[in-house]
């Protein structure tokens, strides 16, 4: 079967191994065959030797879709035949955060495609503990995309209860889309979406979230009063990734409100301590989903309630593994998920 392989920087390997086939599975595992993998934002700066948890050699993909091919014989959530998708955290199940149920921060998580091997070959193993059965009909496109919409779900949960509260998500990249979309579906009143990126702002509009700023032409602070009127808005959420954007949110956000940390930054951010403390703001991080959030995200998909069609923007065959992330690499501005098709 079909392997790629992130060696190291900037160098992906492609090799031929031996099929997986049902004789490898033990009890609890299930053999998918992959049709679909997403890349992602940080398996770019993988790519660029920019993520400090990459560990090479590693095998990419950990957005993906796939049929599953066979069964373990304790296996129930999913047989021959059915799609379906996976989460990609390895855990430990032992440490403090997975006692209490919040292993998406096990204190010895590995995550596949960054610390672990991937999904980016033609077959795949994983255990029933993290398989999620895609509904019958339901793109295989979309199915990559759970993994991303799951992360959305998941940061809008941090919010507390979000009905009759107004909203502004910073950054309207994939990630930032899915947390609006996963907020209006939570039944926030009225939510904003910014970015510099008028492309993106309409891909926004595309996928339903009516309300959107382009911060490079009018400051959110200036914009407050004529989206929100004299409500102001209570939540926020920070997926730019970008000092302007956090101090930006902290100084407009209502006091006492939530700022939720969705981005990763690539250095630190400067905040300001005044309006953290004056304000008594709730500034929470969010780490990636659990499974709850993957069944969630699916069921939104399903219900039409978070549109994916928009997000998708460009495919590559699995032979042109490489070519995609060059692709990404000149098109940041332009391109938001792009899919590898491995049935082309």
């Amino acid at each position: 079967m079909r392997q790629v392989v992130l060696t190291e920087p900037k160098k992906l390997e492609f090799r031929n191994i031996p099929d997986l086939t049902a004789a490898d599975l033990k009890d609890n595992e299930i053999l998918l065959n992959v049709k679909r993998i997403g890349i992602c934002g940080s398996e770019i700066h993988s790519y660029h030797g920019l993520h400090p948890a990459t560990f090479y050699p590693v095998v990419q993909g950990h957005e993906y879709s796939a049929e599953v091919v066979a069964v373990g014989a304790a296996v129930t959530a999913v047989k021959p035949g059915d799609h379906a998708t996976a989460r990609p955290q390895l855990v430990c199940g032992k440490c403090g955060p997975c006692r209490r149920g919040q292993y998406n921060v096990c204190e010895n998580l590995r995550v596949q495609a960054f610390q672990a091997d991937g999904a980016a070959q033609d077959y795949f193993i994983v255990p029933e503990d993290r398989i999620v059965k895609l509904p019958e009909g339901m793109s295989l496109d979309y199915g990559a995309m759970i993994e991303p919409a799951a992360v959305g779900v998941h940061a809008a949960s941090h919010a507390g209860d979000l009905a009759g509260k107004n909203v502004v998500v910073s950054g309207a990249g994939a990630i930032g889309n899915l947390v609006a979309q996963a907020v209006m579906s939570r039944g926030a009143k009225k939510v904003l979406i910014t970015d510099v990126s008028d492309l993106r702002l309409d891909i926004a509009r595309q996928c339903g979230i009516e309300n959107t700023l382009n911060v490079a032409g009018t400051p959110l602070k200036d914009a407050v009063k004529d989206i929100f009127g004299d409500e102001g808005f209570q939540v926020a959420f920070e997926v730019a990734g970008v000092e302007s954007s956090v101090r930006s949110l902290m100084e407009c956000v209502e006091k006492g409100g939530t700022v939720v940390i969705v981005a990763v930054f690539s250095k630190d951010p400067a905040l300001s301590m005044f309006y953290l403390g004056e304000h008594e703001l709730n500034i929470v991080g969010t780490m990636m989903y659990r499974h709850e959030d993957y069944v969630a995200a699916v069921k939104a998909v399903a219900e039409g309630r978070i549109n994916l069609d928009p997000l998708i923007s460009n495919r590559f065959p699995f032979e042109q593994y490489d070519d995609a992330y060059r692709f990404i690499d000149d098109n940041r501005m332009t391109c938001m998920k792009v899919m590898i098709d491995l049935e082309q």
